[in-house]
């Protein structure tokens, strides 16, 4: 660790890209776009990197800021991500750490001065503690030598994941102002491309690497099907190599994994309401094959590059392809044939439109939500900026009998508008540290002794104790004591309360984070046209998402053309191109329908919806497999939602 640590602080040991990624990830050749845009990077251009998920993204900033001195500050929304990152660089014996909501102020200020005196090659900050006052002045006193910002789309109102706090990231470039920044995400259609630029002040110069969204080894399938459960089962009895199943809600993934158990595969589910064990312990049983399948909401998949998944099956319809897009692209990274299986009913669109009218609540829901959060915290008008709170938003909907689904939108409305953020749940395990000299200590031992066997177990197991906080877990202590869990805890925290030890229990939860103070409700406003802008937006993706399955056009040219390559041809692997090769057109019906498609088309551009409908119902598959072909042969292009003569 020591000659690691000082071959990327001393500049005379400067590496060179392939070198350095030679030394710490093993690899003798970079992936497609990787070393450009690494040279484009230390260069000091201001760069965006768009990689579909297991691109590589994250190398591409880790070995320029390993061949330059200095820190490099990593912004990223995602605490799981963040902490697995950070973890895999310090298996590498590279100084790295993270600062997110939920921290103790007094770790975040230690390894802010770290990152100050040169203790840290990267530092890891959640967008909203970018923003506070104490980071600020920090990264002022800091060498930085890049600004790497995951997740880039979050910064656009016209992307699926737009996150307020996100539009404060430029701010740091006034204090930074020879600082490159490269942004970098899986999926951004046109428009957040050039959204993400504007929004991130990229310098003149700045470079887009555009790695090509084609998979050929992936086919996409959807299935139309009634009776789910034995779809899934019937992909998984017929192909084989480990496998992802995307549900929409916890519950499901609990019955899915115990119904494919129960017909001999080996599946199990994973949620973010699992303890950390849990998830990491399901994670690492999939990831070394010990489990076949495994069942998730979309908790699962950030930070995980298993290259050999065969099978992503999505059992609910995505809301939009973007997120479909990522989550599919989880399988063949390997470059193996692959399948990404989308089972499908008419119900499940009816159901996506029922969410989406709930996800835009009027303001008098969003007031009464905001107001009995202020009553659940017991955080007084004027109180909250900058705070970050435990936060279980089943037990506070229960407590004031809301909708659950209807009260989550409140909070998105919230998080949009730029009042408060929530997160995914933090886990930091218990920790304590004795904050009294030895003399008190003793003292304290002889006047009670029924915590006497508690506080000698402490010294002997944990020898740090006396001078700085250690983690611990609870459950192994009480077992080391012979005692109970439930009566060590109490005895911890009466050593608390005295004054003896400060201890850290463990934690979670969800973090509530408050951006700006609370407000009484008479005050508390939203940008209205931004709003239904945002609104209108989320109703694009979901009748994007919709066209997808219902439309019989190639599956993978909708992806690439939703994601701006429009010149893509059809990939003869999914569902539709199969049915088309297996019902060939009539040559004298294709031309039939080719003259009536035409003749439509000179007069006026037209959805697919509506040609279809220019025609019998029974004719119009037919019809649909001749604008395909049209469309193949480069007759008919389309323009969005329109269709016209090329």
């Amino acid at each position: 660790f020591c000659l690691c640590y000082f071959e990327y602080l001393c500049p005379t040991m400067i590496q060179t890209p392939e070198s350095i990624l030679k030394q710490y990830w093993g690899y003798d050749t970079f992936r497609p776009l990787q070393r450009a845009i690494i040279q484009s990077v230390l260069d000091g251009h201001d760069a965006l990197a768009l990689l579909p998920t297991g691109g590589g993204k994250s190398i591409c900033f880790q070995i320029p800021a390993l061949n330059t001195e200095g820190v490099c500050l990593v912004i990223s929304p995602l605490i799981a991500l963040m902490k697995d990152q950070v973890q895999n660089l310090q298996n590498r014996g590279i100084a790295a750490a993270a600062v997110y909501s939920g921290m103790h102020y007094r770790d975040i200020d230690r390894l802010f001065d770290n990152a100050v005196y040169g203790g840290l090659k990267f530092l890891y900050l959640s967008p909203e503690r970018l923003m506070t006052e104490l980071a600020i002045e920090r990264i002022k006193r800091m060498n930085v030598s890049l600004i790497a910002v995951d997740e880039s789309h979050c910064v656009s109102q016209w992307g699926y994941d737009f996150r307020p706090p996100y539009l404060q990231i430029a701010n740091i470039r006034d204090h930074l102002p020879n600082v490159p920044v490269l942004a970098l995400t899986a999926t951004a259609t046109p428009d957040v491309v050039v959204d993400i630029g504007e929004k991130l002040l990229f310098r003149k110069g700045f470079q887009v690497f555009q790695q090509d969204f084609n998979r050929p080894n992936l086919a996409y399938v959807v299935r139309h099907v009634e009776q789910k459960e034995a779809k899934l089962l019937e992909i998984f009895n017929k192909t084989k190599g480990s496998g992802i199943v995307y549900v929409r809600n916890r519950k499901r993934t609990k019955d899915l994994a115990h119904f494919l158990q129960s017909h001999k595969i080996s599946a199990d589910f994973y949620h973010a309401g699992l303890t950390p064990e849990e998830r990491s312990q399901r994670q690492d049983d999939w990831m070394d094959d010990k489990t076949r399948v495994i069942v998730s909401t979309n908790a699962f998949g950030m930070g995980i590059d298993k290259a050999d998944v065969r099978t992503v099956v999505h059992v609910d319809l995505p809301d939009s392809l973007e997120a479909y897009f990522q989550e599919a692209g989880r399988g063949g990274r390997d470059g193996q044939k692959s399948y990404s299986v989308l089972l499908y009913t008419k119900s499940d669109s009816d159901l996506l439109q029922h969410q989406f009218e709930m996800s835009f609540p009027d303001m008098r829901e969003i007031k009464r939500v905001y107001e009995a959060l202020g009553s659940y915290l017991q955080l007084a008008v004027g109180g909250g900026m900058g705070q970050s709170f435990d936060f279980n938003i089943v037990e506070f909907t229960q407590r004031f009998s809301f909708d659950v689904l209807k009260t989550y939108a409140c909070f998105k409305a919230l998080e949009q508008d730029g009042w408060l953020s929530l997160t995914e749940g933090v886990f930091f395990p218990a920790s304590m540290k004795v904050i009294v000299d030895r003399e008190k200590l003793y003292d304290y031992q002889l006047k009670n002794k029924a915590y006497d066997h508690v506080l000698k177990g402490m010294l002997r197991a944990f020898q740090g104790v006396l001078n700085d906080f250690v983690s611990f877990n609870e459950f192994t202590f009480a077992q080391f004591l012979k005692m109970s869990l439930i009566d060590l805890e109490k005895i911890l925290e009466r050593l608390h309360l005295d004054g003896i030890i400060e201890y850290r229990i463990r934690k979670d939860k969800p973090q509530l984070f408050f951006l700006r103070e609370r407000v009484d409700n008479q005050y508390l406003t939203i940008d209205y046209s931004l709003y239904m802008f945002r609104k209108k937006r989320a109703e694009y993706r979901l009748k994007k998402a919709i066209e997808y399955v219902e439309l019989g056009i190639c599956r993978s040219q909708q992806l690439l053309h939703y994601f701006g390559q429009t010149d893509s041809k059809p990939c003869g692997a999914c569902d539709v191109c199969i049915e088309r090769d297996k019902a060939a057109l009539d040559s004298n019906d294709f031309e039939m329908y080719k003259e009536k498609i035409m003749r439509l088309l000179k007069r006026e551009n037209l959805t697919l919806k509506e040609l279809a409908d220019s025609f019998t119902g029974k004719y119009q598959t037919k019809v649909i497999q001749t604008i395909g072909f049209l469309l193949d042969e480069g007759v008919l292009t389309r323009e969005g939602d329109k269709f016209s003569v090329k």
